[in-house]
């Protein structure tokens, strides 16, 4: 059994070649139209630079790239990035969220999707994501979450405990596992945290949050706070 713990350089070397069509699978193939949500959210311009944090494969960077913008794809595990299909426009770095290689306010905007749950200060972490951005610019996030609707819970406890295993072994063993272990981790991050008040406690204003598929995903999105007078 995977631990709720586990490190995401120790679960996802293993999983980049098979990545896309278990996402398709797991999610029901609901995962597509919330990455089109979240690229709706994120708004790009043409004109605009951002990064895309988490990357994997590049399906969120690849979205965001059919605005025109540009795109940097970063995460830290290889083997994601060599699955990723190459574009024209995306470039793709390996690197922590935790420590971005790149300096103050270079983006106009970031994405990232399923990256709280992995790792140990997630206010510390957003606050380093929203570094990167200009004052003003969007920062929007994509993550699983958990139904308030106690019937709605009820079938989202049986999918994520006996359907996500199940569907994850049609692909692998490795993603029998991680169906095991995806409704344990999403639990135990709910039960730790209130996602808006984590983007608050990191400085990031006018956040708002859609709610998808009868609760069990949300993009959440917000602005990084234009600097004081005089600041440095």
């Amino acid at each position: 059994m995977i631990p709720t713990t586990v490190r995401p350089e120790v679960l996802f070397p293993p999983l980049g070649p098979d990545y896309e069509r278990a996402s398709t699978l797991l999610s029901l193939g609901l995962e597509a139209g919330w990455r089109r949500r979240l690229a709706r959210r994120a708004a790009p311009r043409a004109a605009d630079l951002y990064l895309d944090v988490a990357t994997g494969t590049g399906l969120v960077a690849r979205e965001l790239r059919r605005s025109g913008c540009r795109v940097v794809g970063i995460d830290l595990v290889p083997s994601m990035i060599d699955a990723a299909r190459r574009s024209d426009g995306i470039a793709f770095v390996l690197g922590r969220a935790e420590r971005l290689p790149f300096p103050d306010a270079a983006f106009d905007g970031l994405t990232v999707t399923y990256l709280l749950r992995y790792v140990d200060d997630p206010v510390a972490t957003l606050r380093e994501l929203a570094r990167v951005v200009r004052p003003g610019g969007r920062l929007t996030m994509l993550e699983f979450d958990r139904p308030h609707a106690l019937p709605v819970r009820a079938g989202w406890w049986l999918y994520t405990r006996l359907g996500l295993p199940l569907v994850g072994a049609l692909v692998s063993p490795t993603w029998h596992d991680v169906g095991a272990f995806l409704g344990r981790s999403i639990d135990g991050f709910c039960d730790r945290y209130a996602m808006e008040e984590v983007w608050r406690a990191a400085g990031i204003v006018d956040v708002r949050t859609d709610t998808l598929f009868l609760g069990t995903a949300a993009v959440t999105w917000g602005h990084v706070a234009a600097r004081p007078s005089g600041a440095t």
